[in-house]
């Protein structure tokens, strides 16, 4: 009818499909980067914001015992 006939239909359908599972795949990618990011131990985060001199030792020796 509109110049399609059933195998224009079916091409057209298989590109939108692998376009919808290429975008899902990507997605999928990207949060699993963010968790291998995020993958620290607390007590190497803690250890971070003492060297950073973001706590002082009073809270680093407190918060570490916490930790045990």
């Amino acid at each position: 009818m509109f110049g399609y006939d059933m195998s224009g239909w079916r091409s057209e359908m298989g590109f939108g499909w692998i376009v919808m599972f290429l975008i899902i795949v990507i997605f999928i990618y990207f949060l699993n980067q963010n968790k291998t990011i995020s993958d620290e131990s607390a007590r190497d985060i803690l250890d971070k914001r003492y060297a950073s001199g973001k706590i002082d030792e009073e809270e680093y020796k407190k918060k570490k015992e916490t930790l045990k």
